[in-house]
């Protein structure tokens, strides 16, 4: 058993179901939980529900006899600042795939320092599973599931029982949230009163329901997941009786391990098709407002900007209208994406555009997509529409789903970007 050991806290909010901090509080005596606000990971419009995880997480440490220490600056430099300064010899940390936190890890491992890492982001690991053709990684949906469903998984990890930190260490400051009251409270405890009582109320309606956009019957847990502050195998466990819910936590799955094999999904065409993308700013910035004209995107675009999450089915739709219908390049939807999203996360948002864009993982890359057939079929009462963008609502089911025309917002409305 060693002295001390650091647990890097990334994007794994949480202590239920945390390999990399069970791990930590088998083999040492002390353990310094640590998070570290890095100007290099800007959270954007995530920092208020990103410091409510760490606020949560806190409360969490502490009810087990330890804390959460906080320190500001280069993450990698920071941890070794703590070491030294705490005599750790081990670090712990959750692995992690995207090309920002593979580096980190690379200059971890280069210090003088043990590094250490674990499961935790997905269900199973990016690179436990291989294509038995060869490859190192699935390019394909369909035999990744079959082979994921069949894959062990390890037990899920109950918290640690205690935690002792090293003396006389400072905790530091965790800065005030500062944000209003939103659909979304950051932290483990919030996400597990969620999944809770969306899988004992919502997830057997999971499948008839989860392309209702009015009727909006989908987990919202994303965020969550997104932070780390729900375990995904543990998810996936307690969730294991509806398949179409654990579909989708094999897609994000999927996406990871094509993130851990190309890391610049989110800068090059994973497969690319030689399209020419057009450039039109203005029929780009009218669809980041919501103000394109067509009813379904402008809603979808609208509720981005008003929650910091959309509907999955209107992601979609948006996202096609966007590639398909503009032909403006998909990299620029992804950073609006990834800009307002509460789940904006690099494997999941640019795997999920290249998907729509034809340059991704989908089988057949110049499918079909009316986004107004799309609305027609998830939206057909028009509540939706209604619901984001008022200046619609009086307007019956039979022409709210019509195009409409804003060439300039009217005297007195606000862009919805204005903020």
């Amino acid at each position: 058993m060693t002295e001390t050991a650091i647990v890097l806290f990334t994007r794994d909010l949480r202590v239920h179901d945390h390999p990399a901090l069970a791990a930590a509080c088998a083999r040492a005596r002390t353990v310094v939980p640590l998070f570290v606000l890095d100007p290099a990971v800007p959270a954007g419009r995530r920092t208020g529900f990103l410091l409510e995880c760490l606020a949560d997480l806190r409360r969490s440490l502490r009810s087990l006899g330890g804390d959460l220490v906080v320190r500001r600056g280069d993450t990698v430099a920071e941890t070794a600042r703590l070491a030294r300064e705490t005599g750790a010899t081990t670090v712990c940390a959750s692995a992690d795939v995207s090309a920002l936190a593979r580096r980190r890890e690379d200059r971890l491992a280069a210090e003088r320092i043990e590094l250490l890492l674990f499961p935790g982001v997905t269900v199973v690991p990016p690179g436990a599973l291989l294509p038995s053709g060869g490859g190192d990684h699935y390019r394909v949906f369909t035999p990744y599931w079959r082979a994921w469903t069949r894959h062990p998984r390890r037990p899920v990890e109950p918290p640690p029982a205690a935690l002792r930190l090293p003396d006389e260490l400072d905790p530091g400051p965790l800065p005030d949230p500062g944000r209003a009251a939103s659909p979304f409270p950051g932290g483990e405890s919030a996400a597990r009163r969620r999944a809770d009582a969306w899988l004992r109320d919502g997830l057997d309606g999971y499948a008839a329901g989860h392309d209702d956009l009015a009727g909006d019957r989908t987990s919202r847990l994303s965020p969550y997941l997104r932070f780390g502050c729900l375990s995904p195998l543990e998810l996936a466990e307690r969730a294991a009786r509806a398949e179409d819910f654990v579909r989708q936590l094999c897609w994000r799955d999927f996406h990871h391990q094509v993130a851990y094999a190309f890391p610049d999904l989110n800068r090059r065409d994973y497969r690319p098709r030689g399209r020419t993308w057009r450039r039109d700013d203005d029929a780009l910035q009218a669809w980041r407002e919501g103000l394109t004209g067509l009813p379904i995107v402008d809603a979808g675009l609208r509720q981005l900007l008003a929650e910091g999450w959309m509907h999955n089915r209107a992601r979609l739709i948006t996202a096609a209208y966007l590639v398909r219908t503009l032909g403006i390049d998909w990299r620029a939807g992804a950073r609006h994406f990834f800009e307002h999203l509460l789940d904006g996360d690099v494997a999941d948002n640019s795997g999920n555009w290249q998907w729509v864009a034809g340059t991704g993982n989908d089988s057949r890359p110049n499918r079909a997509f009316n986004p107004l057939r799309q609305a027609a079929r998830f939206d057909p009462s028009g509540d939706y529409v209604r619901r984001y963008v008022p200046e619609l609502a009086g307007l019956p089911a039979s022409a709210i789903h019509e195009p409409w025309r804003l060439p300039t917002p009217p005297p007195g409305y606000p862009s919805p970007l204005a903020s």
